[in-house]
């Protein structure tokens, strides 16, 4: 399999400089902003007061500032919510209008790329970042480059110029989210959406938004759903189509590109599936629970 890069443009990049920078962002997000450094990214969350999903993003260290690889169309409402917790922080929100966000993959693309097989290493290139997806390295490599320089770069390393489809078929094969396509707005809870498998909560820092119910969620067992790859039989479902076992709804599709997709599905539902039950189907769609390497239900 040849090396691929594809550039993703419902990406950006949002920065987050000053003094405080640090403090501020620990207060705030589900992961360990003080492990960002050069070598070093990380996968995390921003949450409601009340535990619940809003915006999720990598961090890397760009040039004394934070980056955050997010959601392009939402970047803007990042912004503002983590401006409203300012108040006299020694902080300066950014846009990096400057850089493109790449997905790099293939099975050579970490070799190339001089990055060891380990969530999040990272390293400087071409007046960037890059480095391996936090969340599983089976996933390649990610970069934040200057925008008119980005594709230069990554093909001088061999890398050759894929759609972004073929990355978003890869995305679905291993089981990993994609934002708001995947995650419900205040309504997600981290842990259902693989949060802790995927190394984007850390257990052992301060307080931050949101901390309480994802924890209790953890420790009292309270999870009873989560999001899983499925492979599709049948005409494309709508996200948000409803996922019925008989005549009980169980589940709803999430994003979906050909006959793979994520869905969000009730726990016991799952079990029965690996047994060879439940019979799911999405209108006239049948529905076939997919259990990825890393997961554990």
């Amino acid at each position: 399999m040849s090396r691929h890069y594809s550039l993703l443009p419902d990406r950006g990049v949002l920065t987050v400089g000053g003094p405080d920078r640090v403090e501020f962002l620990q207060g705030l997000i589900s992961n360990d902003v003080t492990r960002v450094a050069d070598d070093r990214s990380i996968w995390a969350a921003y949450l409601t007061p009340q535990g619940k999903y809003l915006h999720d993003f990598f961090v890397m260290e760009l040039d004394g500032v934070f980056g955050l690889d997010c959601e392009a169309v939402r970047l803007t409402d990042l912004g503002q919510r983590l401006n409203r917790h300012k108040l006299r922080a020694k902080i300066e929100l950014g846009i990096g209008d400057s850089f493109a966000v790449l997905a790099l993959f293939g099975a050579d693309a970490l070799a190339a790329l001089e990055l060891p097989e380990e969530a999040g290493a990272a390293r400087r290139l071409g007046g960037g970042v890059v480095f391996v997806d936090p969340r599983l390295p089976q996933a390649g490599a990610r970069a934040v480059l200057p925008k008119d320089e980005a594709a230069s770069i990554v093909e001088a390393l061999g890398f050759l110029s894929a759609d972004a489809a073929q990355y978003d078929d890869l995305r679905l094969e291993l089981g990993l989210s994609d934002g708001s396509r995947d995650m419900i707005v205040e309504k997600s809870v981290l842990l259902e959406c693989n949060f802790d498998e995927l190394h984007g909560v850390d257990w052992d820092k301060g307080c931050y938004m949101g901390q309480e119910l994802t924890a209790r969620t953890k420790y009292r067992g309270l999870l009873k759903k989560r999001l899983v790859p499925v492979m599709l039989e049948g005409p494309v479902p709508e996200t948000g189509a409803a996922i019925f076992s008989d005549k009980k709804e169980v589940g709803e599709i999430r994003s979906v590109r050909g006959n793979r997709g994520l869905a969000i599905l009730r726990l016991e539902v799952l079990s029965s599936a690996e047994t060879g039950g439940a019979g799911l189907k999405a209108g006239e769609t049948k529905v076939f629970p997919q259990k990825t390497d890393w997961v554990n239900f």
